[in-house]
Formats: structure tokens, C-alpha cells, sequence
């Protein structure tokens, strides 16, 4: 039998271009390590070139490393369903739901998984005011890797004014943020792989008040303990809900659910309180990437997941 054809769609159109080149370089090396014949497609903004390249050299299967915008969002999705070409990661709807953080806490609430305390309010509302007491966090709706995301915790009223006349100042991500109470404590995250949660990892970002851009992607800001050695209740309830928020987002082949765990009351006998952040449909595949390192404690190679993940591509129309 003859290989299968695979093209590695990355780059892209968002501000987490940069994180698909990464991630791509990594997977066209391990497809071709695997045997697979591999053709790197690097998108832009013209959608006619993605097209006809594809139409052109007709893979079995595309391998989705784009991020953000165009890539997770259900659109490029949606190209591929129309061309009828099977693809890696989430479908149309998974991927428009996960990546709106409005629609995404919705649904976890009703479905009785804990969110943080939260709303969503015009951008414009900070320039009269803490929308939400303090500490809070202020957070695109439909952006990824913590890219403009700030967190607003001075118990001075003259430096959150300055924060949040910045923030409107800088703003780029629509007419609406997302504001959500900040939780302290740990970063969670676990990895999700055909419905079964990998393990937990506990996030250290150091010095940085949270798992930002840079602890995310630059080696040495972070450091991953995993397992995470937590209340062993707590563990096995962040595996479960990790699987429930796969299940309910529609979620295919794999997911990312990072967490806040608020421990400061974690006791022999009682676990702290866990928070969902977010539910991602692309986890990140570079070299300090969560679900490699997830996937590699529980006996995957790298070479492995990236051809699981092609073989499990498919067409959902």
C-alpha cells in the first residue's frame, strides 16, 4: 500500500502565526520520519492559492497546524469540507464553539462544569470603571496562546485606570472582551486523545502571573511537572471534566482543557476548587508543547501522535 499523501496546512492569517510555522516544521519532520509523503503548504491571506494548491496536489490528508483566526475557528474547516478532503483536529462546529470563550462558557455551565465568575462587556465599558472586582482578567473572545489577555490586581485606582486606558488604547480584538474573576493557585491543563484524558500536567510560568505567550513558547519560561502531584481527588476530577468538555464541545480525535485549581484550602482530605479556562481544538505541537509532552509520559512518540492523528483524519459531511 502506498503511503498516504499529507500536506502540512500552516502559517496563517493570526497573531499565533508565528506558533503554526513551529508547530508545522515539527510535524512535516515526524510525518516524514513515519513515511508518510509530506508537502508543507504555508497559508496566507490568499484563500484562492490554499485552494487551487490543494485542488492542484490533492492530498489524502490535510494536517491542520494553523492556530487562531482562519484555523481553528471553523472556517478553514469548512474549505476542507467543501474541497472533501480529510482532516486532523476538530470539525466545523467543535472548532467555532471552542474558539468563542462566550459560547464555550455557556455551555460548560450548562452542562455544570465549573467556569469562573464572568461576563462579557463593550471594550469601551473600562474607561468607566472596574467592570468586575479585583482581581479580574481581561481576555479576547476569540483569541488563543494568552495572546491579549491582561490581568488587573493593583489596589490602586490610578494604576487600574492606566491599565485599562491602555488596554482600550491597544485593543484589537473586536468590540466585546471577555472578564473573568482571576483564580489563584495552580495552572492545570490536561490533553485529551479519542475521548480519553491523557494525564495532568501542572504549568510553573516562574515569575509571570500567568501561562503567557512567551512562558508558553519561549524554552526556559515554563516548567511542565507531569504528572502534576496534586490532591489525588482533584487529579482524577480534572481528567474527568477534561473528558465531559471534549464530549460536550463535539470535540474530535483530540482536545486541550486547561484549568485554574484554586488550592489554598486544599486540605489530606479535601481538594482545592477547579475553574475551566478554555477548551482548545489545536493544541500546540512545538517542542515545549503540552500535548507532545502529555502524549510522550504516556508511551507516544511524537512520530506516533502525529501519524495517529493522520490516520484518524476524516471528512464529517
Amino acid at each position: 500500500m502506498l503511503a498516504k499523501r499529507v500536506t502540512v496546512l500552516r502559517g496563517g492569517l493570526s497573531s499565533e502565526r508565528e506558533v503554526s510555522l513551529a508547530s508545522g516544521e515539527n510535524i512535516i519532520e515526524a510525518l516524514n520520519t513515519a513515511g508518510y509523503e509530506v508537502t508543507d503548504l504555508i497559508a496566507n491571506d490568499n484563500l484562492n492559492e490554499i485552494v487551487n494548491s490543494l485542488t492542484k496536489n490533492r492530498p489524502d490528508v490535510v494536517f491542520n497546524a494553523l492556530h487562531g483566526n482562519f484555523g481553528e475557528d471553523g472556517a478553514i474547516q469548512g474549505v476542507l469540507e467543501w474541497l472533501n478532503i480529510p482532516y486532523t483536529h476538530g470539525n466545523i462546529c467543535s472548532s467555532a464553539i471552542a474558539m468563542n470563550k462566550k459560547i464555550t462558557r455557556i455551555l460548560l455551565h450548562e452542562a455544570g462544569l465549573p467556569i469562573a465568575k464572568g461576563k462579557s462587556v463593550p471594550i469601551t465599558l473600562l474607561d468607566s470603571g472596574d467592570p468586575f472586582p479585583v482581581p479580574y482578567v481581561v481576555k479576547p473572545i476569540q483569541e488563543g496562546s494568552s495572546v491579549g489577555v491582561h490581568i488587573i490586581q493593583s489596589n490602586d485606582a490610578s494604576i487600574r485606570q492606566k491599565q485599562r486606558e491602555k488596554i482600550i488604547k491597544e485593543w484589537i480584538f473586536g468590540q466585546e472582551a471577555l472578564i473573568e474573576q482571576f483564580i489563584p493557585g495552580k495552572e492545570l491543563t490536561v490533553c485529551v486523545l479519542d475521548d480519553k484524558a491523557l494525564t495532568v500536567t501542572d504549568i510553573s510560568s516562574g515569575t509571570n502571573i500567568f501561562y503567557d505567550y512567551n512562558a508558553k513558547y519561549q524554552a526556559g519560561q515554563s516548567t511542565h511537572t507531569v504528572p502534576a502531584v496534586i490532591h489525588p481527588q482533584a487529579f482524577q476530577t480534572a481528567l474527568d471534566y477534561a473528558q465531559k468538555a471534549h464530549k460536550i464541545l463535539g470535540c474530535d480525535s483530540v482536545s486541550r482543557t486547561d484549568f485554574r485549581y484554586d488550592n489554598h484550602n486544599e486540605t489530606q482530605d479535601q481538594p482545592g476548587d477547579l475553574y475551566i479556562l478554555e477548551v482548545n481544538t489545536q493544541p500546540g505541537m512545538t517542542k515545549t508543547s503540552l500535548l507532545p509532552e502529555q502524549a510522550a509520559f504516556c508511551g507516544i512518540t511524537y512520530p506516533e501522535l502525529c501519524s495517529h492523528l493522520v490516520e484518524k483524519a476524516k471528512c464529517r459531511t
